[in-house]
Formats: structure tokens, sequence, C-alpha cells
């Protein structure tokens, strides 16, 4: 079983191996190499200051009410905002800005073989999203693979922790699904609004693989890839992917063990500080100014892959993952609305 110990940048994590005299060997791809960036903490950070202004852009996944999320500095669509988004924090940690309690409406906090996942339910025009935007994908420059996509009202994240011979950390955290929204990318039950718990669960087929039969033990896989057109540098156009969409993932994993919590919140009223989070008004949403940073990486947990499973079967036991002590960092992030069929999604 992997100890699920908390979700921390490779620094973090070197440095604790070393103060225990233990040594902790992770899957290839589970661990990514991406520098923090200057307006990071070089570590994991709990009890920093309320900043709603910060630029920190080091996220955390530990617990349904320990978590970050990435979200716009101040009022952009998603589609505007990929590129410097900013990290929300469920508590004071990271030097990230606070997520307002009462902004999170449910949430669900996985715990698979392979990897985490927490998704949820909110009002995100709380973290600057508009009213209305259907979202847009958040690539970060870690070496990994992270991604994020929100709308104003969903938001799911997964963290592979783990990998063997036939699923990836890449594979299970794929992110090129982005117009195929969460229930597609990391399905489970979403009827949990108004709940905030955490769950066993199944291990889900990597996004978009679907088994298709059994040859010498091995199963064999079709995988789906998003359509869309373009211009290359060569000027030559190019297509990628098919026309026909699936209607749904292979299977939705089953989650077990559930236990809930009351609710989750930081205690601190932003309001009584006099502190903003949001743009004082809405209105036009413009692109982003060339004067903001790039985005950089993740503190979160993920994993890479390997190893078989016959037809139908999920890819769920243990033994059939490479160990993993701590929550790597390869996070998987998406932010999208429940409403719609077709958005923004990794």
């Amino acid at each position: 079983m992997f100890s699920a110990i908390s979700a921390a940048v490779l620094l973090y994590i070197v440095s604790a191996q070393s103060a225990m005299g233990q040594t902790v060997t992770f899957a290839e791809g589970v661990l990514a190499t991406g520098t923090q960036g200057p307006t990071n903490p070089p570590a994991p950070t709990m009890g920093t200051a309320i900043n709603q202004t910060s630029m920190s852009r080091l996220l955390s996944v530990n617990l349904v009410d320990d978590f970050c999320i990435f979200a716009p500095p101040s009022l952009y669509n998603i589609s505007d905002s990929e590129t410097f988004e900013v990290a929300w924090c469920t508590q004071q940690r990271n030097n990230a800005r606070l997520i307002p309690d009462g902004t999170l409406t449910g949430v669900s906090f996985l715990k698979t073989d392979a990897y985490v996942q927490v998704y949820g339910y909110g009002d995100f025009t709380k973290l600057n999203i508009p009213f209305g935007d259907w979202g847009g994908s958040i690539p970060t420059a870690h070496s990994a693979m992270e991604t994020l996509s929100e709308d104003y009202n969903q938001f799911c994240l997964r963290v592979c922790t783990a990998a063997n011979s036939t699923y990836s950390a890449a594979a299970m955290c794929w992110h090129e699904l982005d117009e195929m929204g969460c229930q597609f990318v990391m399905p489970g039950n979403y009827n949990f609004n108004g709940t905030f718990e955490t769950c066993d669960a199944e291990v889900a087929y990597p996004p978009g693989w679907y088994p298709t039969a059994t040859v010498d033990g091995t199963t064999q896989f079709s995988t789906f890839a998003q359509y869309f057109t373009g211009i290359g540098a060569d000027g030559v156009g190019y297509t990628v992917g098919t026309t026909v969409t699936p209607a749904a993932p292979y299977m939705t994993p089953s989650s077990s063990n559930c236990v809930t919590t009351a609710t989750v919140s930081n205690g601190v009223n932003i309001a009584l500080l006099g502190i903003s989070s949001t743009a004082a008004a809405a209105g036009s949403v413009s692109g982003p100014t060339a004067s903001l940073p790039a985005a950089t990486g993740v503190s979160g947990s993920d994993s890479s892959s390997s190893s078989s499973s016959s037809p139908g079967s999920v890819p769920n036991s243990a033994s059939s993952f490479s160990p993993s002590q701590v929550y790597p960092i390869i996070a998987f992030i998406s932010v999208l609305s429940g409403a719609a069929a077709v958005f923004f999604f990794h």
C-alpha cells in the first residue's frame, strides 16, 4: 500500500528522506524535475502570511481540507490567463492566496493505488473566474505533466503517485483532453455537492483508454485523441484526433470507506480584515498583460505507470504499481463546470 504522507516538492522529499536515513525509490516519471520558480517558497510551508495579491504558484495536495488549485490573479477568463495563474489554497501555506471560506460547497478526496484525486464544487467567481466562463486549460512549466482546467463552479485535480509498465504517470494524468470535462478525464462519483468527504477508490483507466482485447495475457487498448486542426510552423495544415467522440470513459471507478468532514474552512474572515481577493467589478475581461510572470510548477503529487490487466478489469491492486511513500510532483489539475458537455480540460 502507498503511504500518504504529504504532497511535497522534490527538494522537500529528498531532504526528508535524508533526515530519516531512508531511501525511497520512485518509478520513472513519478517525480518531476522542474524548478519551483522565484515567487514560490523553497518547500511547502504551513502558516505563511495571508497575501491575497501573492504570485506564488506552489501547489500542495494533502487532504480534503488541505489542497491548492490554480486560478487567475485578477479577473480574467481562464482561456486568457493560462500562462500566469496563481496558487489558491484552503489553508495558509506556500505563500499562496487563501481560498475564502464559503467558496467551496462540496469536495471529494479520493485515495487510490495510482493517484490521489480531489474534485469539487463551489463559487469560483471568488477566485477571479468570471461568472459564466466555461474555462480553459492551464499547462504549467513542469518537466513532467501538470495541467489545469477551470470554470466558475466545478474543479477536479488528479495527482499521480505510482507507476508500472503499462500505466505511466503521464498516461494516468494525461492532459490533452481539455474539452471533455472532469467526468470524462477524472471519472468518479460526482453526486456529492454539499458534502466534504475522503474515500478510497478503484483506479480508473488512463483518460481516453479503452481495453479492446487480450493478446498473450496482455491487454490491448484503443485510445481517444481530441480532435483539432491547425497550421504548423512550416505553414502546412495538420489534423489531430478523431471526429468520433466517445460518450463516456470506459468505466467509472467505485469509491468506498468514505468519511465525511463537516466543512472545509480556514477560519479566516478575509472581509473583516479588509482584504479583497477578487476584482472589484465584473464587466469585460481582457487578456494577459506582458508584465505578468509566466507560470511555473507545482508541489503536488504524481506518479507513473506499468503493468497489464485483463479486459474490463482495473489496474487496482497495490502490487501492480511501484511503491511511493510520499505524493510526488506530477499534478493533473482541472476545474470545470458541471453544467456543460464540452468545455475545457486537460
